[in-house]
């Protein structure tokens, strides 16, 4: 294994040295071609350092998708685009629960108790919690996605990286578009935006965009479409100029979605009612959800409401300039789901996330440069409340079939509530308690104040070497509570209740029947012991933790042309709470990463390539697992799960503008992700093994205009993208992540091409377009919904869109 290590990191040395020498032969071809031929590429500029630089110059590994990429792949949020970029990988397919990953670093929790890995960031404004950064692009500009930890310059919770997503600000001439896509699967979009100024130093600038489809699932008994997408957007943005030195930008987003849910399909093959599938479920006989019917008995259901306000303030002073930004953001989520994959009511369980949050942002940045150096150094505030309540419904028939499978009930048949209505009827008692619905829940309340101030400042120390050092210390602090309240059952509460009265209970014991309404008043989720010993009472924790995140930069320009950088840099991650589990609290993420590249930028070629190795300490995660490995139909539950790992990576980039009208880019991330002193919750040891991220992951992309004169242009692209196979660990068949059967194989390599053709007018006032995402229609198995096949025998699955296409017209004026 490490013969094929070291060749593969030999072949990826060789590659990157052979591009240098095509960007150089690239150069030279240039200047024998014809003038026709001869072109340059764009000059891409970027904020990445909190200071306009072009990208050649910024030592950090970081892509740039520009609006050429986003209209290639028809994209509408951060989902649509991870597989382009190589390292990151986004978890869309709830809007509300989404995760990040970049090389290989995320935070795999939809909890208020813990934060992000990968900040969001929209014009410097950080999004805050996952529930409320995948929202739709609204005039989105450019993206910046930074790789590696970005801890001093973007601070908290960017212990991955950082993905920054830059809007167009309004515009001093009047300007409008419109834009309408319709495709398979009852695709319908639309947005539309208008720029007017509204004075000789402002303007305004409005945008609106509505989404719909069907989605590509029906069920199999009704015919019922499940998934689907259904959201409106709306942005309006005002920018003015007071005098010379002073400019106010305000802005505000509003969303609004609601849909359907994930979609989970069942791949357990069901006896006919009133039997039961096998406890535990047997891998081997799992069917292949992309050939098998889709079955639900679910109101799933995903809906947000989302508002942000924004003001940005920029005033120049004589020794440099002051930018004040202060941000005020807030969404309202659910998200149901079922869990059991089946429309069998005495398998029914299902999950229902609701989330409340509100977030303040307060920032004053002072920055400046002269000939010896350029700095910047500021304070910032954040403020958050979150309440979030989690839920499990399912009845007492699901429950019987789970008790029946646990083997805990002291009854003939092994049931509860199945066999005390059947005594209840045979003594003349005309009632039954199976099929009353069932809920229990947790609830969480989340208050944040995290305070930061940072410095960073690059010294020129002679015309070609620089030299940066920053430095940010934050502080966090948490009060989270916790409340596990008592199951709510009321119609079967009220049944207990009568046969109570009438005295069943009393008459059972006195014939030595060992059922009593206690035995009948218990709580199937969340069975935990902390959890019990505090039903119904609130139980809260307050803590705090502190950071100081430096990093440190040589960068050295050969020419104009040429850069070279060598980085240390650290990302830090506030600590948390499990938000299922009362007590466990999270200590402090830190991942130091260390980092060397090159840039290079000729007329017509340009790429980057870096060398990175990180130590990522305390990853913070819950992990689903069997409280007790030796009973394998055992209830699971939600746990406190924390590792160490680290990372060796090479990270490359380039763009070819081949001739006037064909360009060509490609990005590549190879890495070696391994756990370093991590026992998981099951106590399997995974020191030395793979955390399950790919070794290799790619993209390319070809684009040639042709013009056509007076009849317009026409522009075609096309764009490919792979994720190698999973590294499976001795853990993952644990969680669904790999393989687990003959017939699944989870963690396959991915890959995915997107076509598109366009029509431009001679004008530019009409574009006309095609597009095919996944043109090849490779499907694949995402992962597996684990939740009940212990307890219920019953295992879902989600898998990856198909082919999606439609026709596209875009009018200007």
């Amino acid at each position: 294994m490490r013969v094929k290590q070291r060749s593969l990191v030999t072949g990826l040395q060789r590659a990157i040295a052979g591009l240098m020498v095509l960007g150089a032969g690239g150069t030279a071809m240039a200047q024998s071609a014809t003038e026709d031929a001869a072109t340059t590429l764009d000059r891409i500029t970027v904020t990445a350092q909190s200071r306009e630089q072009e990208l050649k110059d910024v030592p950090i590994a970081l892509q740039v998708v520009d609006q050429n990429l986003l209209s290639d792949v028809a994209a509408e949020n951060l989902g649509d685009i991870d597989a382009f970029v190589p390292g990151l990988v986004i978890d869309a397919v709830q809007p509300t629960q989404p995760s990040f990953r970049l090389r290989g670093v995320e935070t795999s929790d939809f909890g208020i108790g813990t934060d992000p890995a990968v900040g969001i960031f929209v014009d410097g404004v950080y999004g805050g919690r996952g529930g409320g950064v995948l929202l739709p692009f609204v005039d989105v500009e450019r993206i910046e996605v930074l790789k590696g930890p970005q801890g001093t310059l973007f601070g908290r919770n960017t212990a991955a990286g950082a993905i920054s997503l830059v809007t167009r600000r309004p515009q001093a001439e009047t300007e409008a578009r419109a834009t309408v896509r319709v495709g398979n699967y009852g695709k319908k979009y639309a947005d539309a935006m208008w720029n007017i100024p509204t004075g000789d130093h402002s303007a305004l600038r409005f945008n609106a965009l509505i989404n719909t489809s069907d989605g590509w699932f029906q069920d199999g008994a009704t015919g019922k479409d499940l998934g689907g997408e259904n959201v409106w957007a709306t942005r309006a943005a005002w920018q003015v100029t007071f005098g010379d030195n002073t400019t106010a930008y305000v802005s505000w987003d509003h969303e609004s979605l609601d849909q359907n849910g994930r979609v989970t399909t069942g791949i357990v093959a069901l006896p006919p009612y009133p039997q039961r599938p096998t406890v535990p479920a047997n891998p081997d006989d799992f069917l292949d959800p992309r050939k098998t019917p889709t079955y639900s008995d679910a109101d799933n259901a995903e809906w947000r409401t989302f508002d942000g306000v924004s003001l940005i303030v920029d005033h120049a002073l004589s020794w440099g300039n002051l930018t004040s930004t202060t941000s005020w953001r807030q969404y309202d989520s659910t998200n149901h789901t079922e869990e059991d994959a089946t429309n069998r009511f005495d398998l029914y369980v299902d999950s229902v996330n609701t989330e409340s949050n509100e977030t303040l942002y307060q920032e004053f940045k002072f920055s400046g440069s002269n000939e010896h150096i350029d700095w910047v150094g500021g304070v910032s505030y954040f403020k958050e409340d979150a309440d979030q309540t989690s839920q499990v419904n399912t009845n007492t028939e699901a429950v019987d079939n789970i008790v029946r499978n646990l083997g805990i009930a002291p009854t003939p048949d092994g049931s509860l509530f199945g066999f005390t209505s059947l005594l209840a009827q045979m003594n003349g008692i005309p009632i039954s308690l199976v099929g009353e619905r069932w809920n229990e829940r947790f609830t969480n309340t989340l208050a944040t104040k995290s305070y930061a101030a940072f410095g960073d400042v690059i010294w020129k120390a002679t015309d070609r070497l620089n030299l940066t050092f920053g430095l940010r210390y934050t502080r966090d602090e948490k009060d989270f509570t916790w409340l596990n309240t008592p199951r709510n059952a009321p119609g079967l509460e009220a049944k207990l209740d009568t046969l109570e009265a009438i005295g069943f209970f009393q008459a059972l014991a006195g014939m030595g029947i060992p059922i009593s309404r206690e035995l009948l008043t218990f709580d199937m989720a969340f069975i935990d012991p902390p959890a019990m010993v505090n039903k119904g009472r609130k139980v809260r924790d307050k803590k705090s933790w502190s950071d100081w995140s430096p990093r440190f930069v040589i960068d050295y320009h050969f020419n104009d042309d040429t850069m070279v950088f060598a980085s240390l840099a650290k990302g830090y991650k506030a600590g948390g709470f499990n938000a299922l589990q009362i007590g466990p609290a999270f200590e402090n993420e830190d991942v130091w990463n260390v980092e060397m590249g090159i840039k290079q930028a000729f007329d017509r070629f340009s790429y980057n390539a870096s060398v990175f190795h990180y130590r990522y300490d305390n990853r913070q995660a819950i992990r689903l697992v069997d409280p007790d490995p030796n009973n394998p139909v055992d209830i699971p539950r939600y746990v406190f799960d924390t590792g160490d790992l680290e990372a060796t990576g090479i990270d490359f980039d380039m763009r070819w503008k081949v001739t006037d009208g064909l360009t060509l880019d490609a990005q590549a991330e190879w890495i070696d992700s391994k756990y370093k002193n991590y026992i998981t919750p099951e106590g399997i040891d995974l020191d030395g093994e793979a955390t399950g991220e790919p070794r290799f992951s790619a993209s390319a992309g070809a684009a040639y205009q042709v013009e056509l004169g007076e009849n317009g242009r026409l522009r075609l692209s096309a764009r490919h993208a792979y994720r190698g196979r999973t590294r499976c660990n001795a853990a993952s068949d644990l969680q669904g992540d790999c393989g687990v059967s003959r017939l699944l194989d989870i963690g396959e390599p991915r890959e995915r091409t997107d076509l598109r053709v366009s029509w431009t007018s001679p004008q530019g006032y009409w574009n006309w377009a095609v597009y095919g995402n996944n043109v090849f229609d490779n499907q694949y198995v995402r992962g597996l919904n684990t939740y009940g096949r212990g307890p219920l025998g019953v295992v879902g699955a989600t898998i990856t869109e198909p082919r999606t296409y439609g026709l596209e017209m875009t009018v200007k004026f």
